[in-house]
Order: C-alpha cells, then structure tokens, then sequence
C-alpha cells in the first residue's frame, strides 16, 4: 500500500500508512487476502482515484460510498464501472440528469475516466470490498484515511466543487469550508432516491459556473462514446 503512482498527494498522505488504523488495516487485507478471499478492486487501483486526479488538478469532487463488488466492476473510481460492463442504475441516473442540466448525450458505457482525468475527484470513502459482500470492508480504517483526503482537498485546493449525493456523503464532507469552496447537497442518484431531489439539482451547471466565474476550466461531462479496455 502506498502512493508511489500518485505523488502530489504524497507529502500530504504518506504519514497516514504510518498511523496504527493505517497498519491494522494492512493486517487486515492482508488476512483477508490469505484466506484466498476475492477483493475488488485489485490492489494496483486501491489508489486509482487519486492516481488520476493529481491534488493540484482537483476541481470537483465526488463522494461514493463503496466499490461494486462484482465481477469486473470496480476500478478505484466511484461511480464508475470497467468497459464493457453495464452501466450501473445510479450512474445511469447520473447520465439523466447531466442530459437535463446540460444536454449531455447519454454513452452506453460507464467508464468515467476522463472525468477524472479532467480534474474530477471520484472517491470512495472505503476503497475495497470483498466479492458479492456489499460493505464488508467498512469500518476497517478506510473511512478515515478518506476523511483525510477530502481534509487534504479543503486544507490545500481553492475553489473546489463538492457534490454531495446522499446523507452519507453529506456527513462525509460536513468538514469542508463553504466559504472557500462550493458545497452542493442532494439526493443520492440511486433509484430508490433520485426522484427526491437528484433528479433537477443542476449541479453540473452550477459546477462549471463556479468553475468559470473563478478562473477554472469548466469540466466537459460529455464521456466519449467509444472507450477500450
């Protein structure tokens, strides 16, 4: 475990591999590992998210919740699913509201790389679950290496998006500054909540007008439609 393929968060994160919930956590995956259970993601994209979006490059952020736990899915980005595998029912929701916030054609994959590529922080707040065990790696110590993340984003970025979906991303970012920041809440995308307050919050347009107004690049939400594995 470590950054070695993401090293403008290094200065930042390295002392957390040190910290004692840092090593039990090691232990841990490491049991879990030798009791020949199947971890999602793989080990090399534990990190991916931040790998991706380089700290000095972060202009939104996401949070999710957990990786998918299964087969192919996950690859270290929330939300986002590997090529060719179908797109899951809150991205799709996703796609939706992108379209009527900004016309964003919908793609028939969910691979949301270059979102992160762009500056799009999609970050899971526990980053490996075991197969078909939905939340089984939570409470083992991931939840606050993510917190130090996000505190990291807050502490050391300027004009950052974070949009919230859902009250367990909300309590997650509750430490982020709003006076330096843009915070937007919702509803979680997921079919059980999006038509409570998902669906209409326009929070890719207020996004790239925050963005815009304080001299960022707008993000372009628009996936390309072909993208390989």
């Amino acid at each position: 475990m470590t950054l070695d393929r993401a090293p403008s968060w290094q200065h930042w994160l390295n002392a957390e591999f040190d910290a004692p919930y840092m090593q039990q956590l090691k232990q841990f995956l490491q049991h879990e590992k030798a009791a020949r259970k199947t971890i999602y993601p793989p080990s090399d994209h534990w990190f991916h998210a931040l790998e991706a979006t380089p700290l000095d490059q972060v202009k939104v952020v996401i949070i999710g919740q957990d990786p998918y736990h299964q087969p192919d899915q996950a690859h270290g980005l929330c939300f986002s699913v590997r090529p060719g595998i179908k797109t899951p029912p809150s991205l799709v929701n996703i796609y939706k509201e992108l379209q009527s916030d900004l016309g964003v054609t919908p793609v028939n994959h969910g691979y949301l790389e270059s979102w992160a590529r762009q500056g799009v922080l999609l970050l899971n707040a526990v980053l490996t679950v075991e197969d078909s065990q939905a939340a089984s790696h939570q409470g083992k110590g991931w939840e606050q290496f993510t917190d130090r993340v996000i505190a990291t984003v807050n502490e050391q970025c300027e004009h950052v998006v974070f949009l919230l979906w859902g009250s367990y991303a909300q309590k997650k970012g509750s430490v982020i500054d709003s006076q330096r920041h843009l915070v937007l809440k919702s509803a979680h995308p997921s079919p059980l909540a999006a038509y409570r307050g998902f669906f209409g919050c326009q929070h890719f347009s207020q996004a790239n007008d925050y963005l815009s107004a304080n001299g960022r690049n707008p993000v372009d939400w628009q996936l390309p439609e072909e993208v390989s594995r």
